[in-house]
């Protein structure tokens, strides 16, 4: 009777046993497929699953997985040749109209040189007003296909937002002061640096700059703090919060923007939140204000 007992009690803890180690195994699978899982879709491999367990359901889920994993490499490859393809026919379109239109523009100024009569000049007018549009809607384009650029941590440097502002400034001097525009600038004593891809920021600043010239009123107020956020300010009588609510909408322009494409600013905030800073807009008394802030 007692060694019954015995023998009962050794093969549940038997039972108990092999059923511990069977969870374990299980658990150890999970592991692995996790793990496994979390390498493949943070790096471009073309590895799959494989697991040391046994157990013909936890092979069956891996095999699934795979299944799917195979099918998701496929579409992610069939997305980056379609992506790839829009990418160079917008590069070559851009490219291959700015040839003529160079040429266009050379010879409408030829044009303008000779005697012509009133009426043929304000035709000319016409055709330079448009053929300037169609100038700004092929550079749009441009940085467009451009804006869909990654950084690689060997493209960043430390750069000098003081500096940086100087120059988009001097770039601008001949558009801010046609437009009756004297920018009033405060700037820190001392250097505000920020680890950034210089081009991406020029881009950047270059567009915030070209939006204040469509909308201002007149005057632009830029400040720089020495915690890295610049502040861009204007009247802009003309605009409503609705309006500046949507400034960052891709294609979005308002009626008052002639020759806008509405890609500057959404430009702008693409390329801003790939170096890990914010770009915001307020509307308030009339006043136009964007913030671009790099923190570190």
């Amino acid at each position: 009777m007692i060694f019954g007992m015995w023998v009962l009690t050794g093969l549940l803890v038997c039972i108990v046993f092999l059923f511990w180690l069977k969870i374990r195994l299980l658990q150890k699978a999970a592991v692995e497929i996790e793990n496994g899982l979390s390498l493949i879709l943070s790096t471009d491999t073309n590895t799959l699953l494989s697991i040391s367990s046994r157990d013909i359901y936890m092979r069956k889920l891996t095999d699934s997985l795979n299944s799917q994993l195979r099918t998701l490499r496929r579409e992610r490859l069939f997305f980056q040749q379609g992506n790839r393809a829009v990418q160079e026919t917008i590069t070559n379109v851009s490219h291959d109209l700015r040839t003529p239109l160079t040429a266009i523009c050379g010879y409408l100024d030829l044009l303008r040189q000779e005697n012509l009569p009133k009426e043929a000049l304000r035709y000319l007018s016409i055709i330079e007003n448009r053929t300037e549009a169609l100038k700004q809607l092929t550079e749009e384009f441009f940085r467009c296909q451009r804006a869909g650029f990654t950084f690689t941590e060997s493209s960043f440097e430390n750069v000098s937002l003081n500096s940086a502002l100087e120059e988009i400034l001097s770039a601008h001097y001949a558009a801010l002061k046609s437009n009756h525009i004297t920018p009033k600038v405060s700037l820190p004593e001392t250097k505000v640096k920020r680890h950034l891809n210089p081009g991406a920021l020029s881009r950047i600043l270059d567009n915030i700059i070209s939006n204040a010239i469509k909308y201002s009123d007149g005057d632009l107020d830029i400040t720089l703090t020495e915690i890295g956020e610049i502040l861009f300010c204007n009247h802009a009588a003309h605009l409503d919060e609705l309006q500046v609510m949507r400034l960052f909408d891709r294609f979005y322009t308002v009626e008052t923007a002639i020759w806008s494409t509405g890609l500057g600013l959404s430009i702008a905030k693409e390329l801003t939140g790939q170096m890990g800073g914010e770009i915001t807009a307020r509307y308030q008394n009339g006043v136009l204000s964007i913030s671009l802030r790099f923190c570190h």
